[in-house]
């Protein structure tokens, strides 16, 4: 049935509606059931949009949930559906409501007393830095839910037995058994609380003096400002006696490092940068030398050392290479240069020559022209006779020329020759020396040259440090044996061999040398003398596993070693005696052994 449009006829319906539902006949009432029958939506009870919109325009967005629950009040209005704008509203108002608050006098009351514990992992400086962290927050609800989840993570550490009691506490009481009853935690806690605390305090202090004085200046050099500083630290750490003032030199601390984290930041970048030029710098070289073959050495050493991590032995090593190979190079470069000053002359030589020659054979035609006209203007037999006698002196005299100038030629072509072979060797020895420098031809390992410079820079280290420094002798057993039966090149295999095994087993720090023919050395720095024999004996049973082949055929190669400390002092050949003593001691006792012979 269509509602009724007539305002007569829905005041009657209305009427009716409200005596047959028995409601009271309020204006409320009457309103509803108007609408009701009009079927139109009941905005008068609804709060009115434009009250709406100004109430939510003023509504505070400070937080995240402030705004999801202003969202639905804004769709809301921008739709014009006052009812659930008004909804939206109180569920808004509803959020707003005065929480419990939070009890503070707990809360702190817990801190303080879990901040006097001592718990394991937290120390004092961990529990500031974790407070400070917390006590930044801005909000009040946020602060207190962080400053209970910091209590709750320093209550579930477990105590330390071996913290001194706080401040105030009572000392364990002794069980009536006595001394024997106590606990050992109690009989520490005892004698922290005698004083001892004091006596670690006084060591700690000491040991941050030594840092400040010491360490901190030995990294720093390139850093005045921040050496100054950290003595200028270590003054005032000395110098505080009360709780206060090491309050003062604990600020002063935090910022010291934080300079430092960062003068090491701007380090570390500077550092990077530069290793990217040089970088850079080796390409653009590559690239341009393609066919000098005599450099390339330099530049795989240098490429090697700026893709590896930084290694002071390393970039030694780099630098002993590249400082022979250039002195070596430096000689055969005066060689190539003399060989190419050589040639050039004999081509300036060549070119005189030629030009001597076509002088000399213009001059000819010259005479043959002049001869001609006189044959021409001849009048008797007499006279072309005298002509032709000199035609022939004038043909001898080019013939001999011609002869001469060939000989001159053929000889300058040898001679260039003979140069340019003598250029392509140089060049060869250039490219040679770049690879080789100070290396074994053969096995790659060092060569005595090469293990004199290291053995100085390593007795050097191990004096400045006061580290150990052992020299090892290797000797392959039944080396001439295995040449006769098997042959010469397979016993040149064997040594390669060897070598690869003993850096597949060395250290970092650790170097091996060929001393010659079968003789290798180990340098073992930083390693006492059980501890090298330890190294060596490992390294035989690791070759052992290393099956050698000949033609097919395992072969089993072991060595006998000995193994001596180098003495502050004594020349590389003194420590090397004792270990060749200590090897062939070694080969004496049965072979593939180790003897470690004490320094004297």
């Amino acid at each position: 049935m269509p509602a009724p449009t007539n305002p007569s006829e829905i005041t009657r319906e209305a009427l009716r509606r409200l005596a047959m539902q028995r409601m009271p006949p309020t204006p409320d009432n009457f309103r509803k059931l108007y609408n009701e029958v009009a079927e139109i939506e009941d905005e008068g009870a609804a709060t009115p949009l434009a009250l709406l919109r100004t109430l939510a325009g003023h509504l505070p967005r400070d937080t995240a949930e402030r705004t999801r629950l202003a969202k639905p009040i804004d769709q809301a209005l921008a739709a014009g559906k006052g009812a659930a704008a008004e909804e939206a509203m109180l569920a808004y108002l509803g959020s707003l409501k005065e929480e419990e608050a939070p009890a503070w006098n707990t809360l702190i009351g817990t801190l303080i007393r879990k901040w006097e514990a001592r718990q394991i992992g937290w120390t004092t400086a961990r529990k500031r830095d974790s407070l400070d962290r917390v006590l930044a927050a801005n909000d009040p609800g946020t602060l207190y839910a962080r400053l209970q989840g910091l209590v709750r993570a320093w209550d579930q550490a477990p105590s330390d037995p071996e913290a001194p009691p706080a401040e105030g506490a009572s000392a364990p009481v002794a069980a009536p058994g006595g001394d024997a009853m106590r606990t050992p935690a109690q009989v520490e806690v005892k004698l922290v609380a005698s004083g001892e605390s004091g006596e670690i305090m006084t060591s700690l202090r000491e040991l941050l003096v030594v840092a400040l004085e010491t360490v901190v200046p030995a990294s720093l050099g390139e850093y005045p400002e921040l050496v100054a500083e950290a003595t200028c630290l270590s003054a005032s750490v000395k110098a505080s006696a009360n709780a206060q003032q090491l309050d003062t030199v604990a600020r002063q601390l935090r910022k010291f490092a934080y300079r430092l984290e960062n003068t090491a930041g701007e380090t570390a970048e500077i550092r990077a940068g530069l290793l990217n030029l040089l970088r850079l710098l080796l390409e653009n070289i590559e690239e341009i030398v393609i066919d000098d073959q005599w450099l390339h050495g330099q530049v795989e050493v240098l490429r090697d050392v700026v893709n590896k991590p930084a290694d002071v032995r390393m970039i030694d090593d780099a630098e002993r290479r590249i400082k022979e190979v250039i002195f070596k190079q430096s000689q055969i470069k005066h060689n190539l240069e003399q060989a190419q000053k050589t040639l050039r002359e004999m081509l300036a030589g060549f070119v005189d020559q030629l030009a001597s020659f076509s002088e000399t054979t213009g001059s000819y035609h010259d005479k043959i022209a002049a001869n001609a006209i006189k044959i021409g203007q001849a009048r008797d037999i007499a006279e072309i006779g005298g002509v032709l006698d000199e035609v022939m002196r004038d043909t001898r005299v080019i013939q001999e020329e011609a002869r001469r100038s060939r000989d001159e030629l053929q000889s300058a072509r040898d001679r260039a020759r003979a140069a340019e072979a003598r250029i392509a060797e140089l060049q060869r020895e250039l490219e040679e020396a770049s690879r080789l420098m100070r290396h074994d031809q053969l096995t790659g390992a060092l060569n005595r040259r090469g293990l004199e410079e290291t053995f100085e820079k390593e007795a050097a280290r191990a004096t400045r440090r006061g580290v150990s420094l052992c020299v090892a002798l290797l000797d392959i057993d039944n080396f001439k044996k295995l040449n006769d039966t098997w042959g010469h090149q397979t016993g040149d295999e064997a040594l390669v061999h060897l070598i690869g095994v003993i850096r597949q087993n060395l250290r970092p720090n650790d170097t091996v040398a060929r001393l010659g023919g079968e003789e290798f050395v180990i340098l073992y720095p930083e390693s006492d003398l059980e501890q090298s024999a330890a190294a060596l004996v490992r390294l035989q049973r690791e070759l052992t596993k290393a099956y050698f082949l000949a033609d097919g055929q395992k072969l089993l190669i072991t060595f006998s070693a000995g193994v001596s400390p180098w003495n502050p002092g004594e020349p590389i050949d003194t420590v090397l005696d004792r270990a060749d003593k200590a090897m062939y001691e070694a080969k004496q006792t049965g072979r593939n052994k180790v003897v470690a012979r004490p320094a004297p």
